[in-house]
C-alpha cells in the first residue's frame, strides 16, 4: 500500500519560511515522479513543484525562486523548502506520487497517490 504523509505546514508571516514534508512509504522515487501541489481558489490542485522521472525539477512560475524541492532517498522523504513566502502561497499543499510516463510534466491528472495535505497560512 502507497503511503504519503505530509507535515511542516503552519502559520507564519510574509517574507517567512516553511519547510514541508513527505515520508513515503510503499513507492520508490526510481519508479515515478514526486511533487507539491495546492489548491487554487478555484478548489483546483496545481503544480508547486515537481521531480521528474529524470530527476530535473519543474515550477510554478509563481514559486521560482522562492522555492526548492529536493528529496532524500535514503528516507525516502520529499521536501519543500518555501523561503519568502507571500499571503498568496496561503493554501493547502499536497504531496504526490505518480508512475505514469507522462509525470514529469507536473500535471496533476497523472499523479494516482496523494498525501491528506498540510496547511499553510501566510499573513500580511
Amino acid at each position: 500500500e502507497v503511503q504519503l504523509v505530509e507535515s511542516g505546514g503552519g502559520s507564519v508571516q510574509a517574507g517567512g519560511s516553511l519547510r514541508l514534508s513527505c515520508a513515503v512509504s510503499g513507492l520508490t522515487y526510481s519508479s515515478g515522479c514526486m511533487g507539491w501541489f495546492r489548491r487554487t481558489p478555484e478548489k483546483e490542485r496545481e503544480r508547486v513543484a515537481v521531480v521528474g522521472r529524470d530527476g530535473r525539477t519543474i515550477y510554478a512560475d509563481s514559486v521560482k525562486g522562492r522555492f526548492t524541492i529536493s528529496k532524500d532517498n535514503a528516507r525516502n522523504t520529499l521536501y519543500l523548502q518555501m523561503n519568502s513566502l507571500q499571503p498568496e502561497d496561503t493554501s493547502m499543499y499536497y504531496c504526490g506520487a505518480s508512475t505514469s510516463w507522462y509525470c514529469s510534466s507536473g500535471y496533476p491528472g497523472w499523479y494516482t497517490y496523494w498525501g491528506q495535505g498540510t496547511q499553510v497560512t501566510v499573513s500580511s
